[in-house]
Formats: structure tokens, sequence, C-alpha cells
């Protein structure tokens, strides 16, 4: 594997030598873990505001229809960095990505690109086509959080993951040889779970109130039985953990971690110097407010970070040739449907922040595109800037001509997405679908059932047309479309359920011995 890794990348770099520009761009990639669009200023955020991210849209693009083919953290980092689905990339869950792969990480090493890998890997084995890696074992810690790197594992007593990761990025930029461009994939844990706040970001939002969302209180009506059986609900899945509350004193060790992992029914809080009891609705309401104030501080802190690298940039005459892209390994629920966690083929799961800034390459300021794109286009779109083709076996194509205004003719119009993990740690039922411009089809196969909504007329999926009278010719053309897509992608296991190899957890295990 390792030799023919080589082999094509020698090919690939041979073919591309004559194309690529006199100076070629820095590629800096910052990927959060779990970060909505809609909690971005720049994607009309009603909960938050982003200062440092709306710059990055206000001098480039933004892209409103970015999208995970699999919404869930590590099989997302596998598409990223392969150009390839899931079920080709080998990453359909929390499984071990084979470190034999191509990358587009070893084919920019291998282009002269100095390459770095900072904050959270998540894919189970050490990092390959990387100059430099520091990385977090498995989700990381937000608090004195260790980091390996390839000789050493340190840890950072005292101090918060967000910042650690800010700091030896730009330790990475300042140290890297001055006679190569870089690409540098900076990945912060934030704001995934536990949304543990740093203090002074927990208490700019401790006394604020969050809006609930206009599906806060969906009852699921003529939806399928896989929503109605996930354990993802804000009202009856967050954790004595999630919402902090402190466990009684006195108990031991396992009496703790059983504290920890309970879900309230009832809470007492004190309100205007009373006691007071919550239960059903208030409780629910109450429990919104707390997830959404620590995720929220997480999300601050994430903006800040930006900040500090944006201002690096310019400081370092770095801006105008460094393409920066800010973007999250999947969406995220803010209690949209009631929901926290990602996993469905919902747009609030699936749709991807995508921000892009480039002035040296022909990305105008204040661009927006509503053109369709995926997680397993970014690698064609860094190997495109850098004057390099694709790799063969990549199932994206570069988002280049979409950010500079000009989307091929035959650009995509339909989607293909898929879902694994089941039951998973949220019940989520397997599914697969389709999703174009104006509908989408989803297939919960285990269950033989279907959703259909009309994404014109229902963008907050409400109603499942599936079914009803007149919805057959529509239905059929999805259908067939869903159908061509699966052949497109080479997706021909119909309907094989993919468990967690050897029981491994890889939202847990430690790289090491692993």
């Amino acid at each position: 594997m390792r030799t023919l890794v080589a082999a094509l990348a020698a090919v690939l770099l041979s073919s591309a030598a004559r194309a690529q520009p006199r100076e070629r761009p820095n590629i800096l990639f910052i990927m959060t873990d779990d970060h909505a669009a809609h909690a971005i200023g720049a994607y009309g955020s009603k909960v938050n505001e982003t200062p440092n991210l709306d710059r990055i849209a206000r001098e480039g693009a933004l892209l409103t229809s970015v999208f995970a083919t699999n919404s869930i953290c590590t099989p997302s980092r596998a598409a990223i960095l392969t150009g390839q689905y899931s079920h080709l990339n080998g990453v359909t869950v929390f499984n071990r990505f084979d470190s034999g792969r191509m990358t587009v990480a070893r084919l920019l090493q291998a282009a002269g690109y100095y390459t770095g890998m900072i904050g959270k890997w998540h894919l189970g084995s050490d990092p390959v086509g990387f100059d430099r890696w520091e990385i977090l074992p498995g989700q990381g810690a937000y608090f004195d959080p260790v980091f390996y790197s390839a000789t050493a594992e340190t840890t950072y007593t005292g101090r918060y993951a967000t910042d650690v990761i800010t700091e030896r990025a730009l330790d990475f930029l300042a140290h890297r040889p001055r006679g190569k461009p870089f690409f540098l994939m900076m990945h912060h844990k934030a704001p995934h779970r536990p949304w543990e706040p740093e203090a002074s970001h927990a208490a700019h939002f401790a006394d604020r109130h969050i809006p609930e969302p206009v599906t806060f209180w969906d009852g699921y009506q003529t939806r399928t039985d896989a929503l109605h059986e996930n354990r993802q609900r804000v009202a009856t899945d967050l954790t004595n953990r999630d919402l902090k509350r402190a466990p009684p004193p006195g108990l031991t060790d396992s009496a703790r971690a059983a504290w920890w992992a309970a879900r309230p029914d009832t809470v007492v809080v004190t309100r205007d110097g009373r006691a007071v009891t919550l239960t059903g609705d208030a409780l629910t309401r109450w429990k919104y407010q707390r997830y959404m104030q620590d995720y929220l501080a997480t999300v601050e802190s994430v903006d800040e970070s930006v900040g500090r690298v944006l201002a690096y940039l310019d400081r370092a005459g770095l801006a105008r040739n460094t393409l920066v892209i800010y973007t999250s390994d999947q969406g995220f629920f803010l209690g949209d449907h009631g929901l926290f966690d990602k996993r469905f083929m919902y747009e609030e799961s699936i749709r991807m922040p995508f921000l892009v800034r480039w002035p040296a390459g022909g990305i105008r300021a204040g661009t927006r595109s509503d053109a369709m794109a995926l997680n397993v286009d970014f690698a064609p779109t860094f190997l495109d800037a850098a004057g390099l083709p694709p790799s063969p076996d990549m199932q994206g194509r570069s988002l280049l001509p979409v950010l500079r205004g000009r989307p091929p003719r035959d650009w995509r119009t339909s989607m293909y997405y898929r879902y694994y993990h089941d039951p998973g740690d949220h019940n989520t039922r397997a599914h697969y679908g389709v999703r174009t411009a104006t509908h989408k089809l989803i297939y919960f196969w285990k269950k033989d059932q279907w959703e259909l909504f009309d994404l014109v007329h229902d963008p907050y999926e409400l109603h499942n047309l599936y079914g009803e009278p007149g919805q057959e010719a529509l239905t059929a053309s999805l259908k067939a479309e869903l159908a061509r897509l699966k052949r497109a992608v080479r997706d021909d296991d119909q309907l094989a359920d993919v468990q967690l190899p050897n029981g491994v957890d890889g939202s847990v295990a430690k790289l090491r011995g692993k």
C-alpha cells in the first residue's frame, strides 16, 4: 500500500509540475467540532455574535449549502482527508483510519508543502503526511489537556484546550521553513459535548436568555419511528454532567460517576431567594438555557482564537496569499426539533459552515453562493489551490470555481447522504437519502420507513409527505435519483448493518496502543 501511495504521488506531482503558479498559496484549514452554521453571525445567528468569523465572510466567501456526507465526527474527518465517502475510505463510524491511505496531506507534503496538524484528530491512528503534529487523544479534554506528538506526550496543566491549540498553531506558523508554503490543519475540540467553557466566556453567557428555535417543541407528527426513538433530546437526554450539576458531597467514585451520567427529571433552582422545583416544560426550558449558554461560550472562545490567527497573518504579511477556510466537521442541533447532537439527515445536522478568504486567489470580498458542496470536495479544493490535480480516487470536486463566482454548468444539483452508527450512543437509526435544491428523501432502511420533505414550502422539515396522495411522481423521481447517486458514488451495499469493530469506542479510546 505504501509503495502504491508513493508511486501515485510521484505521478500526480510530475503531471502538475508545469501547472503550478509561481507563488503557491499557504493553506490554513480551521475546523471546529459540532459548530452549527446557525450559531455564526454571518449565517444569521439569533443566539450569538462571532465577529472574527464574520470577518472571513466579509473579506471572502460564504457558502450556504455545504453538507456532510455522514454527519458524525470521525467519518467526516476521514472524508475531508481523503475526498472519499465513508464506504470507500473505510471510516463509517468510529473505526480506525488506515494511515496507509492516500490523503491530501500526503500529496501536499510530497509537493513541497510544510504540513501541520494541531488539535483534535480523532481518527484512531497517528497522523501521516504531516511534518509536525500535536494532537488530542480521542476527544481530548477542555481543561488540563494532554497532547501527543510524534516524540512526546505533554500535559498543559491549568490551561484551556482552545487556547493551547491556538498557541501551538501560532508556534507552527512562526517557526515554519520560510522557503516553503504551509498547509496547516487547525482543529478545535470546541464546541463538542460536554461544552465546558473557560470562566470568562461562561460568565459572559451565564445570565443571557437564549431564544428557543422555531421547532423546539416539535411533536414529530407524521415523522417515522426513528425520530421518536432517538436519545438526543433536550427534554430527556441531557445528563447532570451536561447541565453542570455538582454531585452531593460524600459519594463514592462509582456513585459520583452514576450521578454525572443520570438524566434528571426534576431540578431545584433558586429564584428571587427561594427554592423552586422545576419539572415538565419548565425543566425542559431550563435545560435548554444551560445547554446553550455553555455551548455558545465555547464557540466564543473559538471566535477569539480565529481573531488571533487572522491578526498573526496580517502582522506576518501572509494574509493576501493564504487560503483561510473555517468550517465544522458537521452541523449540530441547537434545540432544533427539541434535539442536541447531529447524525440525522435533517438540515441543522448536515449543514456545515464554510467561510473562505484568499485575496490573491480571485475570491472577491462578500461572495456568497448557494451551490451545493460536500466535505469530500475539500481535499480537491486544497490541491487545486496548490496547482495540483486531485488524486484519481477522490470523489469530490474543487470548489475554487464556485468560490470565484463561476460554478461549472455541470455542477451537482443533488447529494447523497448515509449514516451508519445504529444503535450508537443516541439510538439514531441507520439511514441514507438524497437531497436536491428543493426536496429531501430519507430511507430508514432497518424500519423500511421513508420521509419526504418539501424544502421550499417546509424548510423546517415538519411535515412528512411520503405516502400522501399526489406525491407519487415526486417520490418516484427522488427514488430514481437516490439509486443513481448510490451507483455514482459506488455504494452498492444496500442494507449492511455496520457496527463498531471489536467493540472499540473511538470517542474515548487513546491513540497509543490501539
